[in-house]
């Protein structure tokens, strides 16, 4: 078992590809600290780490709020003592379909807080915690379109997006002494149906469009992503820090 005795938390853990994460953790002998606000959500998550065997316990938080978060983490050194992996899965775009010119103050705030300031604020607590311990795996959610593009619609998502990418950099910098890994992931569209519901009717052509472009002829499934972080939060991932790992079935070729 890659994950043995290792303490991971995982936010975002209701949704898709943070339930794959958290099912593919239980399976490699984590404990599994599910964070979401959607509780309904979570506890579909925990019961599915439970099928495998698995331990697993749910936080919920709110990781657009700074102090919840900070809680959160008051928590888990309470409770557990350590933290060995951090996943920062939260996110989502409340823009999606919103050309430059129409963008809204409201809006960009929202993609900021819950993509790129949550992601920031759990690196900062979790860091306290590995530094001390001299030990600990990050694993980000970036995206493809951390580059700008290839859609026209999503300038602040991408904006934030783009901020990870640096963000998860610059901290692998810092934490290497303290034999921290920091790395991201980076998908291209994947089958999630917090996608599905955003882009509504779009999603068929859409979807249909790029797996006809990608190499592979096929758009991403949840647990494609969540094998990729398994593997930087493992110790067959030691040597990798400060990347980010495009899971994109040869999207970018």
């Amino acid at each position: 078992m890659r994950l043995k005795d290792k303490t991971a938390l995982i936010t975002g853990a209701a949704g898709d590809i943070g339930r794959a994460t958290a099912v593919r953790f239980a399976e490699e002998g984590a404990v599994v600290i599910i964070s979401d606000i959607n509780e309904d959500g979570a506890a579909k998550t925990l019961q599915e780490v439970e099928s495998k065997n698995g331990t697993g316990k749910i936080i919920i938080t709110d990781v657009t709020s700074e102090d919840q978060i900070v809680g959160m983490f008051q928590q888990i050194k309470a409770d557990f003592g350590r933290l060995d992996i951090l996943v920062n899965i939260a996110g989502g775009d409340y823009e999606p379909m919103v050309g430059f010119d129409d963008i809204s103050a409201e809006g960009m705030e929202r993609n900021f807080s819950i993509n790129l300031k949550s992601c920031i604020f759990c690196c900062r607590e979790a860091s306290k915690i590995m530094m001390e311990q001299d030990s600990g795996k990050i694993v980000n959610m970036c995206s493809l379109l951390q580059r700008g593009g290839p859609t026209p619609m999503q300038h602040t998502y991408a904006a934030a997006k783009g901020g990870i990418y640096s963000f998860t950099r610059g901290l692998a910098m810092n934490l290497g002494m303290y034999n921290v890994n920091v790395n991201a992931v980076a998908p291209s569209l994947i089958e999630a149906e917090a996608l599905k519901q955003g882009m509504g009717e779009m999603w068929e052509p859409v979807s249909q469009d790029a797996a006809g472009r990608y190499p592979l002829g096929r758009i991403g499934k949840p647990i494609d992503v969540a094998n990729c972080i398994l593997f930087l939060s493992s110790d067959e991932a030691s040597f990798i820090t400060g990347q980010i790992i495009e899971v994109s079935g040869g999207a970018r070729l």
